[in-house]
């Protein structure tokens, strides 16, 4: 039972939520949109997380083979699951674990392809291409950030969306967009604490190669620009009036900005990165009640 344990945890289940939360916003807005099929939401849903746990569990590997795992400072919120340096499992374990995870999401993938259309297969090719590439060749080129923003954001958003309606909408483009840049904000923030041990394995994530203190502006720039995205497109009867419930969650993200421009100040910067685990769950969470309420009230 422990053994089990040890594997489920390596899957980092805590951060396995936003997958869930990506899963319930794009088939909110299909419903929005007058389509639902449940079992295509569940068995899309799995999927999701399934490749989720495989982006994991694989950046675990990556990490310790690079030697970043034990020259980082663990937190809550970064710094990997920590089983590798633990010598709870083995490397090849890990390895075997992340990929038998991508293989069974797969079928699930040329499922819906069959299924709902041929579109959906270039997204799920740039997804499997940011799965397996991410640690070991997107990270070491610039502003990596963008590609988990892209993969962990915007594609199961349009994924979700995609397999229901079988079409890809203006509701859904537009939808789709404050996800990327929280999921973005996430892991930058994320990444202020491992900033030097990156260094070390020629990583160019934003706090390296433009500065933390950029890269803190930065962050809080993206950071206002999901409020300006929702209310804007409110403003132009897109999204449903509702979803701007979406900026109750500005008490926490005031509070990551805060911990951000104070990265150097651990007793700020930790609030700050718990904040911003909560402004990016609960935001889109919120923006999915807005396209619940949109169509039932």
């Amino acid at each position: 039972m422990q053994g089990l344990k040890v594997w489920f945890l390596e899957t980092r289940p805590q951060f396995l939520t936003l997958s869930l939360v990506l899963a319930f916003l794009g088939t909110v807005v299909a419903w929005y949109d007058d389509y639902y099929s449940l079992w295509r939401a569940l068995l899309a849903g799995f999927g999701l997380v399934l490749a989720h746990a495989s982006v994991n569990t694989l950046n675990d590997y990556f990490d310790f083979r690079s030697g970043i795992d034990l020259a980082t400072k663990r937190t809550p919120f970064s710094g990997g699951s920590g089983i590798l340096p633990a010598n709870l499992l083995s490397p090849r374990q890990v390895l075997w674990l992340g990929s038998v995870s991508l293989a069974l999401a797969v079928p699930i993938g040329i499922c819906f392809v069959v299924i709902s259309g041929w579109q959906l297969l270039p997204l799920l090719v740039v997804a499997g291409f940011f799965i397996l590439l991410y640690s070991p060749f997107i990270l070491k080129r610039p502003w990596p950030e963008w590609a988990a923003g892209a993969g962990l954001g915007a594609l199961p958003v349009l994924g979700m969306y995609f397999v229901q309606a079988d079409a890809y909408t203006g509701t859904v483009a537009v939808a789709c967009i404050p996800s990327a840049l929280l999921v973005h904000n996430l892991l930058l923030l994320n990444e202020f604490p491992d900033a030097e041990a990156d260094t070390q394995a020629s990583r160019k994530t934003l706090p390296i190669t433009i500065g933390k203190e950029r890269a803190a502006v930065f962050y809080s720039v993206v950071a206002v620009a999901v409020y300006i995205w929702v209310i804007a497109w409110v403003a132009a009867g897109v999204m449903p009036v509702w979803t701007l419930l979406a900026l109750l969650t500005l008490p926490f993200t005031v509070r990551a900005i805060n911990g951000a421009l104070h990265h150097d100040e651990p007793a700020k910067l930790m609030p700050g990165m718990a904040a911003n685990v909560m402004s990016v769950l609960l935001t889109q969470f919120l923006i999915g009640i807005g396209y619940v309420l949109g169509r039932v009230v």
